[in-house]
């Protein structure tokens, strides 16, 4: 009889869209894609962020006492220093693109579902960070905004926003911006989670009006892996969901001009978002939830 193994399973196999879906509830997926992640930072490649999800550490001789949590020590007769209390915490505002072309799937998530997803579990790991959050729902303008605060209660409700969030109407991404980096007046962390379908100029000059407010800003760029390879056999209509139009045509006839287009369009987007200090990062709905997270982290060390 041949002995059986078993197969270690990578915390990040853990966090694929597709598990993380199933569970029941906003609370429980977040709280399951920040723990998850956490438990495989000390793995490669995020080795060395560990330590900075430690709610205490041990206090050390010679050390001011100023930060020892007189709590604690009172429970068990150790000294403990609270790891965070005297960081500089963020503010940070999300920014998600509820419009219709986000109602879309090839087989997976919606591009609105793994944004959610993913503005969940930033949610979760930025107050369990004692970070102040905000939350601003778009489509063709502003649906909804939530405050920046940083309590657990406050996270429930951001949550709760998020599941609850539907696909509206038209798209409008620049002008959404434009409006946000107006309201917005104390300087802070935007966090955008959309799949950027609206003209890129107006795109760009939203996303540059935040950093003309002192901003930083960090984009997510969120589309289905079959937007990026038009894949699809046979004699295909497609429809957009935002204007109703309708082509007939066989994807094979254009793939290549496609793909090519899509290739320039992404390559422009990175191009102007670094040269404006901005953060791009494009990222598929079948890619597990730590990749984004450990963007976010990246972004976060240096605004420290």
């Amino acid at each position: 009889m041949i002995p059986m193994t078993a197969r270690k399973t990578k915390p990040s196999e853990f966090l694929r869209p597709e598990v993380v879906s199933r569970l029941k509830n906003m609370e429980l997926k977040a709280r399951f894609i920040v723990e998850g992640f956490i438990a495989g930072l000390h793995r490669s490649p995020y080795h060395g962020f560990s330590a900075e999800f430690a709610e205490y550490r041990q206090y050390n001789l010679g050390e001011s006492a100023r930060n020892v949590d007189w709590k604690i020590y009172a429970k068990t007769d150790r000294h403990y220093i609270k790891v965070f209390e005297d960081e500089t915490n963020l503010r940070a505002t999300l920014l998600l693109d509820r419009s219709a072309s986000m109602d879309y799937e090839s087989g997976g998530l919606t591009k609105l579902r793994y944004g959610a997803l993913l503005a969940a579990a930033l949610s979760y790991l930025m107050i369990k960070q004692r970070d102040a959050v905000g939350l601003v729902v778009f489509d063709e303008k502003i649906q909804s905004a939530l405050p920046h605060r940083s309590a657990r209660r406050h996270l429930l409700q951001l949550l709760s926003s998020l599941e609850k969030v539907e696909p509206g109407a038209g798209t409008s991404v620049g002008g959404a911006l434009h409006q946000m980096a107006e309201r917005i007046r104390r300087r802070g962390l935007m966090i955008l989670f959309s799949d950027l379908l609206d003209d890129p100029s107006r795109v760009m000059n939203g996303l540059k009006h935040f950093r003309h407010r002192g901003h930083e800003v960090v984009v997510f760029h969120i589309l289905d892996p079959s937007e990026l390879s038009l894949a699809f056999s046979g004699e295909v209509q497609f429809v957009d969901k935002e204007t109703g139009e309708r082509l007939r045509t066989r994807p094979w006839f254009l793939g290549q001009e496609y793909r090519k287009n899509v290739k320039s369009w992404i390559s422009e987007l990175d191009r102007t978002c670094k040269r404006n200090v901005i953060d791009y990062n494009l990222i598929t709905t079948d890619t597990p939830f730590d990749h984004a997270l450990v963007s976010y982290l990246n972004k976060r060390r240096t605004l420290r």
